[in-house]
């Protein structure tokens, strides 16, 4: 069933378009992802759709009695309620139900209503409609499904009584989004909702929208996050949206093949014309072909002419380098407490850092990882325990708060400042590697976005060209685009990174160490972010064996399942690794098959038996070898299949 149709859709501001011809439809149960540029008018949808903003022309077809819920980004609730009593709001009409039954309750147990036997069965009659009406509505089952979703989004019995007033921005964020998920809307338009929320709570939110009963719509820069919940992928760019089936990591496949499709088709059509106005330039002042040189020209003017898959969609182009390098031992924490005013939020943290590693901070919100970068970087002192550093160990700080940009300062300034003996022409340069060009330097600090001004910070971190990058939140505020870039960089860096993110995307690419921080100390894993969850669940179920929660046999089939499920994933890449061999090596055998074959249509050849018989020879060895490499490809796709 179709929960929501848009098309034709056309919206601009002034004179600038935003959007051109959308078309976008989403069924009941699909779960589809919204993903471009910043800018690109992505929000701008999601608000039309919502009804808060309006649209020049076009058409949007919601069946009726659809139930739309939507929050944007940065939302949050405004209330003098405590958080329970503002969650009970959304079920008035429950609990005036509930009161109802509990009237007719009290009129049963009165003794006299035996007396007058059709009052009797007239109330035992209501009471049955609306008990069965209250119990398929939801009415016995909403405070547990509140309890629930509170505790999902981090927020605990001891929790429920406090004013809302009194609580911070991002935890009003996340009540705003319970609140939502509580109403079940049959399409839930999600813009941004990752904001705010740490690794567990998206675990969590992961989970709750794979079985959610609607359609849901969502915007996000979080990539894992889309992975794990969306089955297509609308993309805004130039105006307008292209659909793909599938998740994110499979659209950003399609978007491959495509674009390499596209730029061929471009070329082609810029081939063509081309030829048609060096034809129109040559004929047209000549008496004998200026009707044909005046009937190409019309079909320059009439045909819609493909623009260049690379138009409008610059990409910033940076990367890290070092002055020197580090010793070996970059860094050693021990028994570290960190915190403000003598008051640890983190304690007997112990740590060693080596030269190249690329470490992950994770933990819960609130446990102390941006305060633990602080403190290593010197901004603020640890309460208790040393912080050695080793030699030539020279620090680059990316502060999520982009604290030490200065408001009043151009973008210009920002970096020359900093950087005097460059002279401007080189800044400017740097600048436009980071998508700041003409009049964009010398915009404020205080009035660019978040991108913005992480961008700005990024580029000031590569000028540093420090050995050690301490990096906090450094996706936050970026495009996806900006995002591949960056982690591309960053793979790139020949020296070390400890960094604190919530992008499991990210850590997945760069992290070769993940750091579990909690209250009480830090756990290290070798290995990226899928590895640390296994490890820890694993870790878990022998915590959970050795305390008698699990039965012996139970946990030692998970073991042993869990062993073989490595096996088989080792196997599986080992697989993978060759397949994508063989394609490279049938790639270069095709084309010397083509080679081949092309030489043999060559009236030359066929005069010259000799080169002939040899050309020939070639072509056989050629296709034996395919032959072979082929019958391994085959049998090494049905073994990954039968994986």
């Amino acid at each position: 069933m179709i929960v929501l149709q848009v098309n034709q859709l056309h919206k601009s501001f002034i004179a600038d378009e935003i959007l051109s011809n959308v078309k976008l439809e989403i069924n009941h149960r699909d779960r589809v992802a919204l993903v471009g540029r910043n800018g690109t008018g992505k929000s701008t949808l999601l608000k039309i759709i919502a009804g808060e903003l309006s649209y020049d022309s076009g058409e949007i077809t919601i069946p009726k009695d659809t139930k739309i819920g939507y929050m944007e980004q940065h939302a949050g609730i405004d209330s003098n309620l405590s958080i329970w009593d503002e969650m009970m709001t959304i079920f008035e009409h429950h609990q005036k139900a509930e009161q109802e039954l509990r009237s007719l309750e009290r009129q049963m147990a009165n003794p006299d209503i035996y007396e007058d036997p059709d009052s009797y069965a007239r109330i035992m009659s209501d009471y049955d409609i609306k008990q069965v009406a209250f119990k398929d509505s939801g009415g016995y089952q909403y405070e547990a499904d509140t309890r629930s979703i509170l505790h999902g989004m981090q927020f605990f019995t001891d929790d429920y009584t406090k004013p809302i007033q009194s609580l911070s921005g991002g935890q009003k964020t996340r009540l705003a989004l319970t609140k939502l998920l509580l109403t079940k809307p049959d399409l839930l338009i999600l813009d941004e909702p990752t904001n705010h929320l740490d690794i567990d709570t998206l675990s969590w939110l992961e989970r709750y929208l794979q079985g959610y009963p609607g359609a849901i719509l969502i915007v996000s820069h979080d990539r894992y996050f889309l992975d794990q919940v969306v089955n297509f992928v609308y993309e805004v760019s130039r105006h307008k949206v292209k659909r793909f089936v599938g998740n994110y990591s499979k659209y950003l496949e399609e978007k491959a093949k495509t674009y390499e499709l596209d730029l061929k088709t471009f070329e082609r059509q810029q081939s063509e014309k081309t030829k048609l106005e060096d034809f129109v330039q040559r004929n047209l002042a000549a008496t004998s072909t200026t009707k044909m040189a005046q009937s190409r020209r019309k079909v320059l003017e009439k045909t819609d002419w493909m623009e260049s898959p690379d138009s409008d969609e610059k990409s910033a182009k940076f990367g890290f380098s070092i002055n020197r390098h580090s010793g070996k031992d970059v860094l050693k924490l021990e028994d570290v407490s960190v915190g403000y005013s003598d008051k640890p939020v983190s304690q007997d943290v112990n740590l060693r850092v080596f030269r190249e590693d690329r470490i992950a901070l994770v933990g819960p919100n609130g446990v102390g990882k941006s305060t633990l970068l602080k403190t290593v970087v010197k901004d603020i002192a640890p309460i208790t325990g040393s912080i050695q550093y080793g030699t030539n160990v020279q620090f680059g700080y990316y502060d999520q708060e982009q604290a030490k940009l200065t408001g009043n300062r151009s973008v210009l300034k920002e970096l020359w400042d900093d950087w005097p003996l460059f002279n401007e022409k080189d800044v400017r340069n740097i600048l436009g590697r980071f998508l700041f060009s003409g009049d964009d330097v010398n915009k404020t600090i205080s009035s660019l976005s978040g991108g913005e001004k992480a961008r700005v910070a990024l580029a000031k971190l590569m000028m540093v060209k420090a050995n050690t990058l301490i990096l906090d939140e450094p996706t936050n505020h970026l495009d996806l685009d900006s995002k591949e870039v960056l982690e591309n960089a960053l793979i790139d860096y020949p020296g070390t990174i400890l960094f604190v993110s919530h992008d499991r995307y990210f850590i997945n690419r760069i992290a070769t160490k993940v750091i579990d921080l909690s209250k009480d100390g830090a756990f290290e894993y070798l290995g990226d972010y899928d590895y640390f969850v296994e490890k820890k669940k694993e870790l878990e179920e022998i915590r959970l064996e050795q305390a008698g929660v699990l039965e012996v046999g139970v946990a030692t089939t998970k073991h042993s399942t869990s062993t073989i499920d490595k096996d088989a994933k080792k196997k599986e890449r080992k697989i993978s690794r060759r397949l994508e061999e063989l394609e490279l090596l049938l790639q270069t055998v095709d084309e010397n098959i083509n080679s081949v074959e092309e030489k043999l249509c060559d009236p030359k050849i066929f005069q010259d038996h000799e080169q002939l018989l040899t050309l020939q020879k070639e072509l056989e060895s050629f296709k034996e070898e395919q032959e072979v490499l082929m019958t391994e490809w085959v049998g090494l796709e049905e073994e990954l299949e039968e994986l």
